[in-house]
């Protein structure tokens, strides 16, 4: 069994509550924003008259923008500090959203794709500043069970994004806003950006205490690509990003075309069902781990997911739609447990090494367009074999994991 250590509060005694609680709010923004997405691709099939492989470009041109900035974000992290990155990445995300008002008027796909890239750009700064935060405000040996906290915050987004989309995109009476839920968020975020301009926040050096390490930063900074856990943790939050994005993205389309449910309703589904069992996962994830170890919860639930989009891909009707809810349950904890795992005890390099990972999140680019083209030529259900591939390799990552 483990030993509990203090999940918000330094060696020293330093109490960190109050950043914590600032920084996960974060969480919650960024969540909506994706989730969102997952309506769009229905939407965007139904009202523009495109493929699912043209509509995996929304998420394609989101999580481009990840690989685009990441490295920018993190250069601008490590000469500014946290405060800088989640700054620029508030202003870019609300700049994006509010493009959607003179988008719905146009009604151009490319526009909103252009939109969609800024809003992308915006997260990735969030993301790359906000995830490492979490893991140092506190004692090292909570980060996993902190940013398993934080993230729930995350889940939240989740649920509240496909609930919005599925209310503007898909109402009863067949007329769609598409400007209003980016409006409204837009201004909220400008909103939160103000706030954190008014604000400071505590920049957490993990080597402070440590001169042997501070000494010795420098001189083992080329040494990153020989860390096995951190490539192997790079390749899997790829892979992990990958599968979700994936399968959130075409959930709808598998639940109208073989539940024969409609749009509206599958969206809710997505919200409540789904999205409200990944929320609780991370919340139940943090709690597990003060008595299991994180890779092997992570091992754990990557079995989980893999037998749930084996009955996605085989099951039929709204049998398989449980495949996807054991999913979104199993997969709750992955992101931030892979996270946390990859930069375990890198020290100085964590900032550097967080921007490769917030790069990984371009898999969310990749697998829609391979799964709308499979399900485009084929079926949407084989389509998912896509994430089943991804799941089995996060387990492997789980299971061969070194502290």
């Amino acid at each position: 069994m483990k030993k509990k250590s203090h999940l918000v509060r330094l060696a020293d005694g330093t109490n960190l509550l109050v950043p914590f609680m600032l920084i996960t709010s974060l969480f919650f923004l960024w969540g909506f924003a994706h989730s969102i997405l997952d309506v769009l691709n229905k939407h965007f099939q139904d009202a523009l008259g495109i493929s699912k492989t043209q509509s995996a470009l929304v998420q394609a041109v989101v999580y481009g923008g990840y690989f685009l900035m990441a490295l920018p974000a993190g250069a601008i992290i490590r000469r500014w500090g946290y405060r800088t990155g989640v700054l620029t990445g508030l202003l870019l995300y609300g700049v994006g959203a509010l493009l959607f008002i003179p988008g719905g008027s146009l009604q151009s796909f490319g526009f909103f794709l252009f939109s969609l890239f800024i809003i992308g750009c915006g997260l990735t700064c969030l993301e790359t500043a906000a995830n490492p935060y979490v893991t140092v405000l506190g004692e090292p040996a909570a980060a996993e069970r902190r940013i398993n906290l934080a993230q729930a915050f995350n889940g939240l987004g989740w649920i509240c994004g496909p609930l919005a989309g599925g209310f503007f995109l898909f109402a009863e009476s067949g007329e769609s806003n598409i400007s209003l839920p980016y409006a409204i968020i837009g201004v909220v975020v400008l909103l939160v950006a103000l706030v954190f301009s008014r604000i400071r926040l505590p920049e957490i050096n993990p080597e402070a205490n440590d001169p042997e390490q501070e000494a010795t930063r420098e001189s083992h900074r080329t040494d990153l690509w020989k860390q096995r856990n951190f490539t192997s943790g790079l390749l899997a939050l790829f892979l992990y990003v990958a599968a979700q994005t994936g399968i959130n993205s075409f959930f709808i389309n598998y639940a109208t075309e073989q539940a024969g449910i409609s749009a509206h309703e599958a969206s809710i589904w997505l919200s409540f069902g789904g999205m409200g069992l990944f929320m609780l996962g991370r919340m139940g994830g943090s709690w597990a781990m003060n008595y299991l170890r994180p890779e092997k919860l992570l091992a754990l639930c990557a079995t989980g997911a893999v037998v749930a989009m084996l009955a996605v891909i085989f099951l039929t009707g709204r049998m398989g739609l449980w495949g996807f809810f054991l999913c979104f349950l199993c997969e709750s904890i992955m992101f931030p447990t892979i996270f946390a795992l990859a930069i375990r005890g890198l020290n100085g390099q964590t900032k550097r090494a967080s921007s490769f990972l917030i790069m990984s999140i371009v898999g969310g680019a990749v697998a829609p367009v391979l799964m709308g083209y499979i399900a485009d030529t084929t079926t949407m259900a084989l389509g998912f074999i896509v994430p089943l591939a991804c799941f089995a390799e996060i387990g492997w990552f789980a299971i061969r994991y070194k502290n």
